[in-house]
């Protein structure tokens, strides 16, 4: 699996014809990251469905408390509909800082998730649906068939929403960027599918990871200290710990970002929080780093911020992904 993630920090129209060399360059996927505070995932993901022909596209990932869930298995499927059977949905517990300034930051479980990807299966099979639980759903259904199979893609990263994603869910997006934490990541999953039914078919374990690819290698690093800010962020104890990063400064970092001051927050990045939770430099860098990663994982999509430039940097990505040593 190679992915790609568009953040809609950008135009329309710029992150259409980002996604429409993604398909040309061979990624097989490409996700639309979910933030209140950037513009609507959905809007550009119905441009990128009359824009390409083969990528498949949904949200990545979508929280179920922004929208009901029944709402966003309803926008899920226009996707699949609008794109020909290329839809897929990429559902996980939200981004702490940004739901914090919706007031959401405790609403964030795996209860949530579970119930809310499991009702859109049931709702994209045609069957009307109940639901008491997390949420409420009397009777819901949709008006309109669903194409092709909708794969659904679980983000997250504790231990419990992994085991989760590897007994329910077709793949696990899991937020990192270093072996040591996918080689943590595939012990978590085995241990969901083992209890995981045939019927479900195979399982995909994909480093969402955040890559910032260049030439200029320091550019490329500088370039990655946004990203890398929000997930120092939100990492779990356990994760900082493994990488020795400072747990009060990546607190620091939360708040300055819920407060919108991202430049300070930016700043408090440091070089061990880049090492850890990117892959940042130049070509051979990012290659070096895709292939230990791959070691573990069954796929990598490219996160932000990609690179310094864009355009460029989705193409060195795609290179560094096919000169691994799975796919050389």
């Amino acid at each position: 699996m190679l992915g790609l993630e568009l953040t809609p920090e950008h135009p329309v129209d710029d992150l259409v014809e980002l996604g429409a060399q993604a398909e040309r360059e061979g990624y097989d996927s490409c996700f639309v990251s979910c933030h209140y505070n950037n513009r609507d995932p959905f809007a550009v993901l119905a441009r990128l469905a009359a824009e390409t022909d083969d990528i498949r596209l949904g949200p990545g990932v979508a929280n179920p408390y922004e929208l009901h869930p029944v709402t966003l298995a309803g926008k899920v499927a226009t996707v699949a509909e609008a794109s020909g059977g290329r839809g897929l949905l990429g559902i996980g517990p939200g981004d702490p800082s940004t739901l914090r300034n919706l007031g959401l930051e405790d609403e964030r479980g795996l209860r949530s998730v579970l119930e809310a990807f499991k009702v859109a299966q049931k709702l994209w099979d045609g069957e009307r649906v109940s639901h008491d639980g997390t949420f409420e759903a009397t009777d819901a259904g949709l008006n309109f068939d669903v194409p092709g199979e909708v794969p659904v893609y679980v983000g997250g990263e504790g231990p419990h929403m992994c085991r989760m994603a590897g007994k329910h869910a077709d793949g696990l997006l899991f937020n990192g960027s270093h072996p040591d934490d996918l080689a943590w990541a595939r012990e978590q999953v085995d241990i969901g599918v083992e209890d995981r039914p045939d019927s479900r078919g195979e399982f995909t374990l994909a480093a969402y990871a955040s890559v910032s690819v260049s030439e200029d290698a320091d550019a490329a690093r500088e370039a990655a200290r946004p990203p890398v800010a929000f997930i120092a962020a939100g990492a779990a104890p356990p994760v900082l710990d493994r990488h020795g990063i400072d747990a009060d400064r990546a607190s620091d970092i939360g708040e300055k970002i819920s407060a919108g001051n991202f430049s300070e927050a930016f700043d408090l990045v440091t070089p061990a929080m880049i090492d850890a939770f990117s892959m940042a430099g130049t070509p051979d860098d990012v290659a070096d780093r895709m292939d230990a990663v791959l070691e573990h994982a069954d796929g990598v999509v490219v996160g932000s911020p990609v690179g310094p430039d864009l355009e460029e940097a989705i193409t060195l990505a795609a290179a560094a992904y096919r000169s691994t040593n799975r796919h050389r």
